[in-house]
């Protein structure tokens, strides 16, 4: 597409119900990584909007040391967005005044996650199947709470069964206020590319606000997939970890054309003790130690060296070892 008739989409004020975002550009929701420090360092290094981890909607889960640390929104900024799972309308509803109870803004349904142990519930992308059960939920849920509800699907349950704009009319008749699509069908997992045409087509029947999903892990990616969908923006996940840099780099791209420089060394070792630090504190030494271990494993794929510095960083058993580590680590990376 000819430069010229880009969309300058880091320049329209996006709204979600009364919520104003920042720009079009969100952390995807990703069970196991978008807690609340990360949700946090994402949108100060650019991004619009951050959607919570998945809260299951069986209350019986509710009290679990997982369900603690999900439910928790201290401080977040605004507009705080909760993703809930689940198959039942009655539980889902219910899910979502309890979210909003506790300070969720908007609630966004998980319809496309792919995994196993949620699809074998009939919850996630498994539900793209059932689509008088998605209307019940959808139902159900809008009118359970006052906040916006958002929905997150896939194109479909498999290539043959692509139906996403089906769910989409679906969702709009409903009152769902936004829909993000990830360009892949539950039988496609991760694997393979990602397609947008679908989404495209969405985004030409719809009125709410689309907004395109997967292997956007470039400014020059973002770019392309506004460009053949025009969507409205973009849920940014498996390229965020590791590299929250990648929504700056994003919107300066879209803003000005222009690419930015990669994060320094030094910002890189600031920003991933600050990380660590804070995944300390959110979580407690025992299981803080654990989580960072995975986060920082992300960060050191690109680093030079990174992979050795991984299997001993992965040993520590304290939280000063980790931090001490990583210290030395760009001592010697800067020296």
């Amino acid at each position: 597409m000819d430069p010229r008739f880009h969309r300058d989409v880091a320049q329209v004020m996006l709204t979600i119900g009364p919520y104003n975002l920042e720009n079009p550009l969100i952390l995807a929701p990703m069970a196991g990584v978008t807690d609340l420090p990360f949700r946090r360092l994402c949108r100060q290094l650019g991004a619009g909007m951050a959607v919570s981890e998945m809260v299951i909607a069986n209350p019986d889960l509710w009290d679990t040391r997982k369900s603690y640390f999900r439910l928790n929104h201290e401080d977040e900024a605004e507009p705080r967005s909760v993703q809930i799972a689940g198959a039942d309308p009655d539980m889902l509803a219910n899910a979502a005044r309890m979210n909003e109870e506790r300070g969720a803004q908007i609630i966004d349904i998980n319809m496309g996650c792919p995994a196993k142990k949620v699809c074998n519930r009939a919850a996630g992308s498994a539900l793209l199947r059932d689509e008088a059960l998605v209307t019940e939920i959808l139902q159900s849920v809008v009118k359970a709470v006052t906040v916006p509800v958002t929905l997150k699907i896939r194109t479909g349950w498999d290539s043959e069964n692509r139906n996403a704009l089906t769910i989409a009319r679906i969702a709009e008749d409903a009152g769902i206020q936004a829909l993000a699509i990830h360009g892949r069908t539950r039988a496609c997992k991760f694997e393979g590319e990602a397609e947008y045409e679908t989404i495209a087509r969405v985004k030409q029947r719809v009125s709410i606000p689309v907004f395109a999903n997967g292997d956007i892990d470039s400014p020059e990616k973002a770019r392309f997939v506004l460009d053949h969908t025009q969507a409205d923006g973009l849920l940014i996940g498996r390229a965020a970890q590791g590299n929250p840099w990648i929504f700056r780099e994003i919107l300066h791209y879209l803003k000005t054309g222009e690419k930015l420089p990669s994060a320094n060394t030094a910002e890189v070792r600031q920003t991933l003790l600050m990380h660590v630090k804070e995944l300390h504190r959110f979580y407690g030494d025992y299981l803080g130690l654990r989580i960072a271990r995975k986060h920082v494993g992300w960060y050191m794929k690109t680093l030079p060296q990174g992979h050795a510095f991984r299997a001993g960083f992965n040993s520590f058993e304290s939280a000063q070892q980790q931090l001490d580590s990583i210290e030395a680590f760009f001592e010697n990376t800067i020296h």
